[in-house]
């Protein structure tokens, strides 16, 4: 039965062309506005990586002065200063820790068909590349004598190697990058992370950024005196010099910690919490404010990569389907209003309302079908006019096959609810009525 009602309802689309299309399309424009919003706000508030973030941690050390301090008050800077960050760095919290700040060289290749260029970049620690799963293609990152040693290495992106050595393994050549001949001992696959948790303060476009193109030794950054590619906030004049520099209270580099499981997240704390007692034993961190830790969930939040704004543009999104489905069920009023007779006389038959019911709640879900196929359609569109708009909107603009379904879904389940009611509607007929109205 539900085959031949199924039929019925791919057949009534024809009965009246001007009337279907106008519904379908309608029903098709509220389904592709709310779920391309809603597919932008999916990649964008997604867990990044879900099986580790709850032992991947934020530290925020509070370092500024005290003057305006009111306890509670939340943490003016969401970055480190070169001493907490060495600190946290040369310590044994956690199973492994970096520090990121951001850098930029002059790249000068060996190849004369290319000029140099300039390549954007991280300093980091070498347990950057284990915590964060940095997928590699050719080589490995740099070991932890390295890191001591401040030695001169670097990863290269994909993109970048195969921009200086084409497509083959780079690993053992040298470059030379910022003035400084630099032995490479990596080549990282592509690797596309959204939202790039990692490196949202600093970047351009913060957590929807383009990879990095290069990595280098935290150490050797700071060995070579590199000038820093991203945000510093500093309270007080500070000495002229890099070493006056590092000595002060400005923060600009960001620390991570790695536990072994998510329950060492206390013993983590307690670590923070008794190193800000011995740094206020020495005159430093005088607001005494509480140490924060965030994993990389209650990090994405509390830098607010999901807005207000997007959160907003979703509810508008679905108030637009709202309103679209309202007009779906006054033109579904108006088809089965002309479909009385027709009910009248199989009601008069011996069918049932709730045969009726069934028939007519189908050719709903067939109009909704058609509905979905179009809306994905014009979802493919909308997303990818929004992808042209930026680089950092080609990141969140795409469907994957969750929202691929949900289209499908919404929109017969939106064809459903509309059909309801002129559904209810078309089962009230008096077959008496419609029969003497013949």
């Amino acid at each position: 039965m539900f085959q031949y009602y199924f039929l019925l309802g791919v057949r009534s689309l024809r009965r009246n062309p001007a009337l279907t299309a106008l519904m379908v399309l309608t029903l098709a424009i509220g389904v592709a506005a709310s779920v391309a919003t809603l597919t932008i706000l999916h990649v964008m508030s997604g867990d990044p990586i879900p099986h580790k973030s709850d032992r991947l941690f934020v530290p925020l050390i509070d370092n500024g002065q005290p003057e305006n301090y009111k306890p509670g008050d939340d943490i003016d800077d969401r970055q480190m200063s070169y001493r907490d960050a060495t600190n946290i760095l040369n310590s044994k919290a956690g199973e492994r820790r970096t520090a990121i700040f951001g850098i930029s060289l002059a790249f000068e290749p060996a190849r004369k068909d290319i000029g140099a260029f300039n390549a954007a970049g991280l300093a980091t620690a070498g347990d950057f590349f284990n915590m964060f799963e940095a997928p590699f293609r050719y080589g490995q990152g740099w070991s932890p004598a390295d890191d001591k040693s401040g030695a001169d290495v670097i990863v290269l992106s994909r993109e970048l190697a195969e921009k200086l050595y084409g497509d083959t393994d780079p690993v053992g050549q040298r470059i030379t990058a910022g003035g400084i001949q630099f032995q490479v001992v990596g080549v990282l696959d592509k690797w596309s992370v959204v939202p790039r948790y990692h490196r949202i303060i600093g970047s351009n476009d913060g957590a929807f950024s383009e990879e990095d193109e290069m990595f280098i030794p935290f150490s050797s950054a700071i060995r070579h005196e590199m000038q820093r590619n991203g945000s510093t906030s500093c309270y007080d004049d500070i000495a002229p010099g890099f070493q006056a520099f590092l000595d002060s209270e400005c923060t600009w580099i960001q620390a991570w910690i790695e536990t072994r499981s998510a329950s060492d997240r206390a013993e983590l704390q307690s670590f923070l919490d008794s190193y800000a007692i011995e740094q206020r034993k020495l005159g430093r961190l005088k607001r005494a404010a509480p140490n924060k830790l965030y994993n990389v969930r209650e990090w994405l939040d509390y830098m607010k990569v999901v807005g207000n704004d997007n959160k907003l543009s979703a509810w508008l999104a679905f108030g637009f389907l709202a309103l679209c489905l309202v007009n779906t069920i006054g033109l579904l009023l108006a088809k089965f209003s002309v479909r009385a007779a027709e009910v009248g006389i199989r009601r008069a038959l011996g069918a049932s309302r709730r045969e009726i019911f069934t028939q007519f709640l189908i050719e709903t879900t067939v109009v909704g079908l058609v509905g979905g196929v179009l809306g994905l359609l014009l979802a493919f569109g909308a997303l990818a006019l929004i992808a042209m708009q930026s680089k950092a909107l080609t990141l969140v603009a795409h469907m994957d096959w969750i929202m691929l379904l949900t289209t499908f879904g919404l929109a017969v389940l939106s064809a459903i609810l509309a059909g309801l009611l002129p559904t209810w509607r078309a089962c009230q007929v008096t077959p008496a009525l419609q029969l003497k109205s013949q």
